[in-house]
């Protein structure tokens, strides 16, 4: 079925999208109050707002979210880095309704309206991709895998149309290439994540960049066209963790992390990957 025979179908309804828009601000108004109010006492319950706001904003906009493999368990002295392939800002709150850690994004992120302010509830840790800033890069996100926080990193830099995944970049995998102060090596776990299908039909290219954002698409577009379709299926494959005591050096691991995971996403892409599992939204 085209496109335009799916938006005629009442798929992409404008007032649906309005409704869902709707119900996601109600959604801001409660639970950001909410979540400052347990974090201004301290209670453990605002570790858990993320993920609850993720899954409840993945229910809004449409998205089941198919886990395959099981999540990496952190502890507060044996933390854990998430790698994961990025095709869309749609992959945070898929991500983040499943794993309870803080991600990594380019600095400009904190400056963007609404998504900076979000983005900094919680927690998310803001890095400069400039080569002159490297150094002072890593000793940040070294600084809170010590801390405990487990990190979610995208290591191709930016986003892509989802069909295949771009090149990693080794630098930032050095910041596990020692142990922790508590004698702990990190974990590593690569990610594979891919939007499968849209309204139960199996995603083509040409489907594929109503959920992928890349290039030069505009934000405000793409995000409304997603609240008008809001029928999306992502999968997400948690591969074996791993440590850098496996490989010995940082472009090994970022090369097995590379690996693994383009080819989650090619079994994906391929049709190749389909297990009943669990859905979860």
């Amino acid at each position: 079925m085209t496109v335009k025979a799916k938006k005629e179908s009442g798929l992409g309804s404008s007032f649906a999208g309005w409704v869902r828009l709707g119900i996601f601000a109600v959604l801001v108004v409660v639970l950001v109050p909410t979540f400052l109010g347990l974090r201004a006492v301290h209670s453990r319950r605002a570790k858990l707002m993320p993920i609850f706001f993720h899954k409840m904003l993945s229910r809004i906009v449409g998205i089941k979210v198919r886990t395959h493999g099981s999540v990496a368990k952190g502890e507060e002295t044996a933390p854990v880095l998430f790698v994961c392939n990025h095709s869309s800002y749609m992959d945070i709150p898929v991500l983040g309704s499943v794993i309870q850690g803080s991600f990594v994004a380019k600095s400009e992120v904190s400056g963007w309206p609404f998504l900076g302010v979000m983005s900094k509830l919680q927690d998310t840790v803001f890095i400069e991709r400039r080569t002159v800033r490297a150094a002072k890069q890593r000793e940040v996100l070294r600084d809170n895998l010590e801390k405990g926080k487990s990190l979610i990193l995208f290591p191709e830099g930016t986003s892509s149309d989802g069909m295949r995944t771009l090149p990693f970049k080794s630098t930032l995998f050095s910041i596990v290439e020692k142990p922790l102060t508590s004698g702990n090596m990190v974990k590593v776990q690569p990610v594979s994540v891919l939007c499968t299908e849209i309204s139960g039909m199996p995603i083509g290219r040409s489907w594929r960049p109503y959920y992928a954002w890349f290039g030069d698409m505009t934000l405000v577009k793409h995000a409304w066209d997603v609240f008008k379709i809001a029928s999306f299926t992502v999968d997400v494959i948690f591969h074996d963790p791993i440590t850098i005591d496996d490989f010995g050096d940082r472009k090994l691991l970022s090369a097995h992390c590379e690996r693994v995971i383009a080819d989650g996403v090619d079994r994906c892409v391929t049709g190749r990957f389909k297990k009943k599992l669990a859905v979860k939204a």
